[in-house]
């Protein structure tokens, strides 16, 4: 019984116990003007933007790519890891590599993205702003942030293949 009770265990662990983590960043290879739509979205619909601003970690590289990526993931990581909050109709992706560098920390979970601690204080008219989610301009100018992508969530093949060996086991040890 307790080979049982620690199959169990191992298999709530690994079912509860944290997934790997993720980031959105920007495509490389999207034009200038598709990051900066995604950036101004990214911004105006409740990402954390200030570490991009001039006085911010983040500023440097001062380049639209660095600064898309930043806003992409604090949008994504904001709105809870969500497939479709990376999809800025194909001007971003999701990635397991960490884009953090030279101080500039790119938050990897939603409650490291959702407190900001600022000092300085921002302009309004930074960023180019929309109205948000549901009712605001996303990056291609349409009126809804919705995609037609049909993306789904889908679990990790290491998961599927540690939870069906654990039931197996769990099964034979009970019959």
């Amino acid at each position: 019984m307790s080979t049982a009770a620690l199959l169990l265990l191992v298999l709530a662990v690994s079912i509860f116990g944290g997934s790997d983590a993720a980031w959105c960043v920007c495509k490389a290879d999207a034009s200038s003007a598709a990051l900066q739509k995604t950036l101004d979205y990214a911004c105006g619909a409740g990402a954390d933007c200030n570490p991009i601003l001039k006085v911010g970690a983040c500023y440097n590289p001062n380049t639209v790519l660095a600064h898309c990526s930043y806003a992409a993931n604090s949008y994504y990581q904001r709105n809870g890891q969500a497939q479709t909050a990376c999809d800025f109709t194909g001007t971003a992706m999701l990635t397991s590599a960490d884009p953090s560098a030279n101080g500039c920390v790119y938050p990897a979970t939603p409650s490291s993205a959702a407190v900001t601690s600022s000092t300085s204080t921002t302009n309004p008219s930074t960023f180019n702003t929309t109205n948000g989610v549901l009712g605001g301009i996303d990056p291609m100018g349409t009126t809804s942030s919705m995609d037609d992508s049909k993306g789904g969530l889908l679990p990790k093949s290491t998961t599927v293949s540690l939870l069906s060996i654990l039931l197996a086991t769990l099964v034979s040890v009970i019959v």
